[in-house]
């Protein structure tokens, strides 16, 4: 299982600060750094093309930048602009964020999601692989063809529940998770999106996993943090409903949190789940913590 950092939500600001973590990360020898998309906050692709120049020869990816503001056109126009200038070292994660947020933020239709996010990927793989598209359906219109030379990154597909995940398996190169367990990814993520992947002949897909670590002596403190910090994730119809398969009561359940011995048989449990990618969402509240968090994450590189 290789490692990764999720950056984001670690009490850096700026992009100062931004680059000087990914610097640290890439000297440190991870796999990858990841940035959200998240709601009313900076375009994530335009900072990773950004700090790609200061950090050259290092793979980024989004976790994960929302499907419906963005016409699938529009969005292989920034994923192939932000491989280019990354020199192909990007993969673009996407999903379809939540039914608060796209009906009551953006005024549009969350009905039938999943209808959505074929007809999406109908539009957007295509158009990344080069090719022309002539495409009407319920939801999305295309026509057209990209003239942007740059490989062609990797689609991950934010997926929860079985429908999307054999989507995901039979169209892109793996999926992102959040809030979603062990238990949950031996059982349910990685059998039902590699049966997809292997019925549609890809390549095994990749199976990457966002989860929350703390690395502390006061765990009890950690948690609380974890369960105000986390709060809106246990209430979030699709997140709330795999913490709910994992039999757990809130994110602060699922984070990982404990001291050295804790944390590293936690993610052994993610590794014998299948997770091919654990991205780590430091979100130690001091400094101290921050770095032992960080130096326990280097240690298992």
């Amino acid at each position: 299982m290789d490692l990764g950092i999720f950056g984001g939500v670690s009490g850096r600001s700026g992009m100062a600060g931004v680059i000087a973590d990914v610097k640290a990360t890439a000297d440190a020898g991870f796999a990858s750094y990841w940035l959200p998309q998240l709601v009313q906050s900076i375009e994530a692709m335009n900072v990773i093309g950004a700090v790609a120049q200061h950090v050259p020869d290092f793979r980024f990816g989004t976790s994960v930048v929302p499907t419906y503001p963005r016409h699938p056109m529009v969005m292989a126009e920034q994923a192939m602009t932000t491989s280019k200038v990354t020199g192909g070292q990007f993969t673009l994660g996407i999903g379809l964020s939540h039914q608060p947020v796209v009906e009551g933020m953006w005024g549009m239709s969350f009905d039938k999601p999943l209808r959505h996010a074929r007809e999406y990927l109908e539009v957007l793989m295509p158009l990344l692989g080069g090719e022309a598209v002539n495409f009407v359906g319920e939801t999305v219109t295309a026509r057209g063809k990209l003239d942007i030379d740059a490989v062609e990154p990797p689609v991950l597909l934010a997926a929860l529940g079985p429908q999307m995940l054999r989507l995901a398996g039979a169209r892109c190169a793996g999926t992102i998770t959040w809030m979603t367990g062990a238990s949950t990814l031996a059982s349910l993520t990685v059998p039902t999106i590699g049966e997809a992947a292997e019925a549609a002949g890809r390549p095994a897909p990749e199976i990457v996993a966002g989860f929350p670590i703390w690395v502390t002596d006061d765990a009890e403190a950690a948690r609380a943090n974890a369960a105000k910090t986390f709060k809106i994730y246990g209430q979030l119809p699709s997140y709330r409903a795999m913490l709910d398969h994992e039999g757990l009561a809130g994110p602060e359940d699922l984070a990982i949190i404990g001291d050295e011995a804790t944390c590293a048989g936690r993610m052994d449990e993610l590794a014998a789940a299948g997770v091919t990618l654990f991205i780590a969402s430091e979100f130690a509240a001091d400094p101290e913590d921050r770095a032992r968090t960080r130096a326990f994450l280097a240690s298992r590189l």
